[in-house]
């Protein structure tokens, strides 16, 4: 099948091949037909499959099919994500593919100003990109029109349910119109999207091109079994012995996340954290700098699992194991993405062992364990040097010039010569709480 049998517009048509792609991927050969139709669709498919196109390029070519004249154009188009990483790059997608038709698209999400948004909607926008809590805040203020809205999109629906956007999604459908078409999709069927589903659409038509939860065949996965004192240390051997130079690493927390970065830091590996705790302007240049090679690693907590779009990424590393097992699929799916071979590998300890088993159980095979014969086999004692290099890079402590000649001023803290201040006794007179006759 080819793009053009299905019935795309030469603008997109000519968009897709700027872009590189030569034939449609199995959901988008299955979804694009459907969606023209009108109907709603439940839709299973992995990261990195062309989900985005698949609604995109149908969403697209119907609204431009018919313009409004107005300036101020309300937005008759909505995509909910669960994170800011996936609302960008779902926007850069649509613009690519809107823009051809002279509409308009734009992402709206927390950690920003909503001033800027505002203004934005104001000029007139046909497709909103959103995160559902700051939609909901603009939809709370009447900021946003929403009931013009003639399709609604739940991008990576399961990943939305995990992070508790359930209520706001709800919440959200109540500004939207009764009859709209709505498309769902999800990696995962679980029994919430399946309520999710009976409850947002209307006798949807199904597709899953691929079996749920199974990791991409294009990723070479690996197990190496270490002591936790000593994944660091394993980290920068690795990253040296195969001279990688671009690498995503997940660590389960943001304090995690920071403290690997020191370390690595430490060993001579440019490396930085991406995470919740930091501001969306600080994560959006991060990610451009790890994207352009400005650094070899990028760490980063579950946040980044999904959305996370980054072309041709060739390593990814566990540095802990995900508490949800579906998340390691997740994880390990930014490489290995649109037909190319990616690495993907485990540090794993001896407590996350049952992290292990849950893991396989899901993938439903063993994943191989391999050795470093080469790894040192003593570690050494690198807290306290680590410590010393963070206070070696804190800048001194700036000291006040004095004239020549000139005594220090004495402080009302700095006790007079002889016993300390706590030990002098105080005099006996007649003050309050004294006893004097």
């Amino acid at each position: 099948m080819s793009f053009e049998s299905l019935g795309l517009r030469p603008e997109l048509l000519s968009a897709i091949a700027t872009l590189g792609y030569t034939s449609p991927t199995p959901i988008q050969s299955g979804a694009i037909p459907l969606i023209f139709d009108g109907g709603d669709l439940l839709a299973g498919a992995q990261t990195g499959t062309g989900k985005t196109a698949a609604f995109a390029l149908p969403i697209v070519q119907r609204l431009g099919e018919k313009i409004p004249p107005q300036k101020r154009r309300a937005p008759r188009a909505l995509v909910l994500v669960p994170t800011r990483e996936l609302a960008a790059q779902v926007s850069e997608e649509m613009n690519n593919y809107a823009r051809r038709l002279s509409l308009r698209s734009t992402m709206i999400y927390g950690g920003v100003t909503i001033q800027a948004q505002i203004e934005r909607l104001q000029r007139g926008v046909d497709i909103v990109v959103a995160t559902p809590g700051r939609l909901l805040d603009h939809a709370e203020r009447g900021t946003i029109n929403l009931s013009r809205i003639e399709v609604l999109v739940l991008d990576e629906a399961d990943r939305m349910l995990d992070l508790g956007f359930i209520d706001d999604i709800k919440q959200v459908a109540t500004y939207l119109p009764a009859k709209r078409q709505t498309l769902l999709f999800s990696a995962t069927y679980s029994k919430e999207i399946k309520k999710l589903a009976d409850q947002l659409l209307d006798n949807p038509r199904r597709i899953e091109v691929e079996r749920r939860n199974i990791a991409a065949d294009a990723v070479t996965q690996a197990v190496y079994e270490v002591e936790r004192s000593r994944k660091r240390e394993m980290i920068s051997f690795l990253i040296r012995q195969g001279g990688w130079n671009q690498v995503l690493v997940f660590a389960r927390t943001r304090y995690g996340a920071d403290k690997l970065t020191e370390e690595l830091l430490f060993d001579n590996i440019k490396a930085a954290a991406i995470h919740s705790n930091k501001s969306q302007s600080i994560r959006t240049r991060t990610l451009a700098e790890f994207k352009r090679g400005e650094f070899r690693v990028l760490v980063a907590t579950d946040v980044a699992a999904r959305g996370l779009d980054i072309q041709h990424l060739p390593h990814v590393i566990n540095y802990n194991l995900p508490q949800v097992p579906e998340d390691y699929v997740h994880r390990i799916g930014r490489t290995g993405r649109a037909g190319e071979e990616g690495i993907a590998i485990s540090l794993v300890c001896p407590e996350e062992k049952p992290l292990l088993a849950a893991i396989e159980k899901l993938l439903t095979y063993s994943i191989p364990r391999k050795n470093l014969d080469e790894f040192p086999q003593l570690a050494p004692k690198r807290s306290m040097q680590v410590k010393e290099f963070k206070k070696a890079a804190l800048p001194p402590k700036s000291r006040k010039p004095q004239l020549r000649g000139a005594k220090a001023p004495a402080t009302a803290a700095a006790p007079r010569r002889g016993k300390p201040v706590a030990e002098r006794p105080l005099p006996k007179t007649g003050r309050r709480g004294s006893r004097s006759k």
